[in-house]
């Protein structure tokens, strides 16, 4: 199976959010080559929030281009099997723990949102991974700082989208 395949099947068997899915579903079936980055009128991406739940708190990069505070994740590549296995290699790539594991159900939540030129859109399938008990971080090229934020200090650094993903992996948590 294709990661174009599998991006179908998980996104209509991704429970809620059903305009946004349908949003996702619609720009595959209009761009065969929605999945990579040269898609120009918009990509899937995959992404993970690291999360250590016995610590009550979550690992978040602060994006070297956007200079904002997200969750781990980017553009998927010809290697990836699956959407999950995209985001767990970027989750892993980017905050340099080894271990890791996505939270079971798929993905947590959808994130569509703008992005400079030449493309348009992300549409970002976001899952939560959880991080070993002897987890350590190591900032990668991608970012301009790493940290781990207690879950009650994370809507004060990230925006609504990472917020939203963090309720939707602390209910499945």
């Amino acid at each position: 199976m294709s990661l174009y395949d599998d991006a179908v099947l998980v996104l209509k068997g991704h429970e809620g959010q059903e305009e946004l899915r349908q949003v996702y579903l619609d720009h595959l079936s209009e761009h065969p080559d929605g999945m990579w980055k040269a898609c120009h009128a918009g990509h899937v991406t995959a992404s993970a929030l690291v999360i250590d739940p016995r610590r009550g708190r979550v690992l978040l990069t602060l994006h070297r281009k956007l200079r904002m505070w997200l969750q781990m994740g980017g553009h998927c590549e010809p290697g990836d099997p699956t959407l999950a296995e995209a985001a767990l290699r970027e989750a892993a790539e980017e905050s340099g723990i080894q271990g890791l594991t996505l939270l079971p159900g798929g993905p947590v939540t959808l994130d569509r949102h703008a992005i400079p030129a030449p493309c348009n859109w992300h549409l970002d399938v976001q899952y939560a991974a959880l991080a070993p008990a002897d987890a350590v971080e190591d900032i990668s090229d991608e970012s301009l700082d790493l940290r781990w934020f207690a879950y009650d200090e994370v809507a004060d650094v990230a925006d609504a989208s990472v917020v939203r993903l963090l309720k939707g992996a602390r209910a499945r948590v």
